[in-house]
């Protein structure tokens, strides 16, 4: 199995914020009102005093006033799909896991499109609330071995180092950075 982390490696830029932008273009009423309580969770987490699950489900909080969260995602892939590296589309295999910390809802339609596995943050798509922790750093090696006892990833793909640890348990790892791959820093 490969494993890859999905934002800034497989899918350029962000799918979490490239999924607000544009249901603040269709929905600016409703985005737009939860700013904010987004802005004041986002100066509290840049000093400490709220988590990034508190920020993401203040920032995703809008989902809740949304008419159709599924038809919405549904559309936003329509228009988004074509963001998924190349490079990746050719070398992708049945038994591929994407990782990510971005919200399973937003990114399970494209994982069963590519046909591939998926770990994501469990977020509620109707209120934004995750259950559980942000699927982040050594949380995604935690969740890998709960879906996969016995798990094990021959080559691991991301664009950040705070993905260390899912690096460190594949027998390969790789940096990206827009599409550039190389192996992992020492």
């Amino acid at each position: 199995m490969n494993t890859y982390d999905f934002d800034k490696t497989i899918f350029y830029p962000d799918s979490s914020v490239t999924f607000v932008k544009y249901c603040a273009r269709r929905y600016p009423g409703i985005v737009i009102g939860n700013i904010p309580k987004v802005i004041g969770t986002a100066a509290a987490h840049l000093l400490g005093r709220a988590d990034t699950k508190a920020l993401k489900e203040k920032l995703f909080a809008f989902l809740a006033k949304l008419p159709d969260v599924d038809a919405v995602v549904d559309d936003f892939w329509k228009e988004n799909r074509q963001r998924i590296g190349q490079w990746y589309l050719e070398q992708k295999r049945e038994d591929d896991l994407i990782i990510s910390a971005s919200p399973e809802f937003l990114l399970a339609p494209v994982c069963k499109s590519l046909g591939v596995n998926l770990i994501g943050t469990r977020m509620d798509k109707h209120s934004g609330k995750i259950d559980g922790r942000n699927c982040h750093d050594e949380e995604k090696v935690r969740r890998f071995y709960e879906r996969y006892p016995e798990g094990h990833t021959e080559k691991f793909y991301s664009d950040s180092l705070s993905d260390t640890p899912m690096a460190m348990i594949a027998d390969e790892a790789y940096m990206l950075k827009k599409h550039i791959i190389s192996p992992w820093p020492k």
